[in-house]
């Protein structure tokens, strides 16, 4: 239970990694560059907790998905950029998809 509580963690850090690369503009603002640097360092280290327990392919497979939807999500909230009918169906798809990788990885 532990490891998806990391897997959590890391999705969290991920997305904050994502938001703050984009407000850093190329990394020429010093604090949002920082701020992203450091959360993709804790979020590595929150995966390789994860991947102690759960299989590599599934621990990444679920992290991508899961920090897509939500870097997605916080795009829509705080950057006002609106998916597609494409994009929206495309994500509506990694959902299913991490859903059946976590649900029969037995």
């Amino acid at each position: 239970m532990m490891s998806y509580f990391y897997l959590f963690l890391a999705v969290i850090l991920g997305t904050i990694s994502n938001s703050f690369a984009n407000i850093a503009n190329g990394f020429t603002k010093v604090t949002a560059s920082v701020i992203s640097i450091l959360a993709i360092i804790f979020c590595m280290y929150c995966l390789s907790q994860v991947m102690k327990t759960l299989p590599v392919g599934i621990t990444y497979a679920s992290f991508a998905g899961l920090c897509i939807i939500l870097t997605a999500l916080v795009g829509f909230f705080k950057f006002n950029q609106t998916p597609n009918i494409y994009s929206f169906i495309g994500m509506i798809l990694i959902i299913a998809g991490v859903v059946v990788v976590n649900i029969f990885n037995k």
